[in-house]
């Protein structure tokens, strides 16, 4: 008999560690300071490096995780479309490689060369930027926007609505994204998601 993707999906998760989103560690609302980490080109890239940025879309997402995985592509266009209006993509991986020895950041640079990544993707060493946004899992978005001088979190929780199909998807981050690009409030400012669990180390 054969096994539905959707179902071999889900049980990977759940093997490789699965995390719901808590309501109780949200991050919705928080001011993030500026942060320095090392991307996949051995540069350093901090929130100040982007002098003219009007926002940021911030995703914890890593190598090893199947859910993670179906996004590769959506990332780059969400690149795409946003970058050059200001709102800038930064890939964060903070697995712990003490547990994922495929999230070591020899293997990080060889995943965006394979998988042809045009945004930037950084490597959260020491998982200090991870436990600022609280994030849970990978993959788990986040929308930052400049309020009275600071970074605040404006949106926080799932990218889409359906990972294996992306041309059914509805795009909560894009169209959150689009709101305050448009000086709306965020509409629906919180979701769901769930993925590979991040373990930290202490």
């Amino acid at each position: 008999m054969l096994i539905p993707k959707s179902v071999l999906l889900i049980f990977l998760i759940f093997i490789l560690g699965f995390k719901p989103k808590l309501k109780s560690s949200s991050s919705l609302g928080n001011i993030i300071v500026n942060f320095s980490l090392k991307s996949t080109d051995n540069k350093l890239v901090a929130l100040d490096s982007f002098k003219n940025a009007r926002g940021f879309i911030i995703i914890f997402t890593c190598n090893h995780c199947p859910f993670a995985k179906l996004y590769t592509q959506r990332f780059n266009e969400l690149f795409q479309k946003y970058d050059s209006l200001g709102v800038h993509l930064l890939a964060i991986n903070s697995m712990d490689t003490a547990m994922y020895e495929e999230e070591g950041f020899a293997n990080m640079q060889d995943r965006a060369k394979i998988e042809k990544y045009q945004f930037t993707y950084l490597y959260d060493a020491n998982q200090k930027v991870a436990k600022m946004f609280k994030a849970a899992h990978t993959p788990q978005a986040y929308v930052l926007w400049k309020t009275d001088s600071a970074w605040k979190v404006k949106y926080c929780g799932a990218i889409d609505n359906n990972g294996e199909q992306p041309e059914l998807a509805t795009s909560f981050l894009g169209k959150a994204t689009d709101e305050l690009l448009n000086d709306k409030t965020v509409s629906k400012p919180e979701t769901e998601s769930f993925g590979c669990r991040i373990f930290y180390r202490d």
